[in-house]
């Protein structure tokens, strides 16, 4: 999955919101049919997500296009599927995913759907919104190769606060387990890790701060739900001019070294070697993905 900085939510029977979602120069948008639709919008906001998707693919080639359906438990899930699965899709958004046979009931549907409705490749974004999906989040990533993102939960007021019972704190210590289990778990299976959203629509300087820690944890992007915080959001998530030359000049001081036979060097004050070279491309080949975005 391509390392998405902001992903960015819209209720999908507002499609003028979409509109505004796309200004906003989100990097992937999530057309709602869950749980900002009211029951009595569902069916009609079927066949709105739909011609909505074809407007927004026809108007950015290169934007991630998903689609939250209703929960399996619903059983509104496979009339969602039917009406928005198309090639204009990038993928899902399950919700309420409790483990790894969820997830490949999910796989199930897709592959129906996928061949049905003209659509090919489609990968899940998967949230861990439930306490099972903690407790089997490492099988959840492993489950199936349409995983290709998984979420760190810290919503304060969403389902997973209400699964888990703890109270919302903006340093986030107490959801810093959840993610970190998280964040493992997309590490072993090569998932992107999305950390989740910071819920207060004005304060955008506690945005930053929440979204830098993320960064810092080894997340590499977020879930946004106001266009107000796709900026902010990008930017943390947006390698440097600065920490591109640095990485750069990093790999030049070891790929010198090793020409010379040293197996370390000193650069910038630090004692460096080939592990921190290795360290270095990785970021760089990141870098090169979001920048080049």
């Amino acid at each position: 999955m391509h390392p998405y900085r902001s992903v960015l939510f819209v209720p999908g029977h507002k499609p003028d919101w979409a509109h505004k979602a796309l200004r906003s120069g989100a990097d992937a948008i999530v057309l709602d049919l869950e749980d900002s639709v009211p029951p009595e919008h569902k069916e009609p906001a079927r066949a709105t997500v739909r011609a909505t998707l074809a407007e927004l693919r026809a108007a950015a080639p290169r934007l991630g296009l998903f689609v939250r359906p209703n929960a399996l438990d619903t059983r509104l899930t496979g009339a969602d599927l039917e009406a928005v699965t198309g090639p204009e899709l990038t993928g899902l958004f399950p919700p309420k995913i409790r483990n790894a046979a969820d997830v490949l009931r999910w796989e199930t549907l897709i592959d129906w759907f996928e061949i049905r409705n003209g659509a090919a490749g489609l990968e899940m974004i998967v949230p861990v919104e439930m306490v099972e999906a903690i407790a089997e989040c490492d099988a959840i990533a492993g489950a199936s190769p349409r995983v290709g993102a998984m979420i760190g939960p810290t919503s304060e007021h969403a389902d997973i606060a209400r699964a888990v019972g703890f109270r919302w704190s903006p340093e986030g210590t107490e959801s810093l387990y959840l993610r970190s289990r998280i964040l493992l778990a997309c590490r072993r299976y090569g998932l992107h890790a999305l950390t989740g959203l910071w819920e207060d629509l004005r304060d955008l300087d506690g945005l930053r701060t929440f979204a830098d820690y993320g960064l810092q944890l080894g997340f590499r992007g977020q879930i946004v739900i106001h266009p107000a915080h796709v900026p902010v959001v990008n930017e943390v998530f947006t390698p440097s001019d600065a920490e591109v030359a640095h990485y750069e000049a990093m790999v030049a001081a070891v790929d010198a070294a090793a020409a010379a036979g040293d197996g370390a060097v000193r650069f910038d004050g630090h004692h460096i070697d080939l592990a921190h070279a290795e360290k270095a491309r990785d970021w760089l080949a990141h870098a090169r993905l979001i920048r080049g975005r």
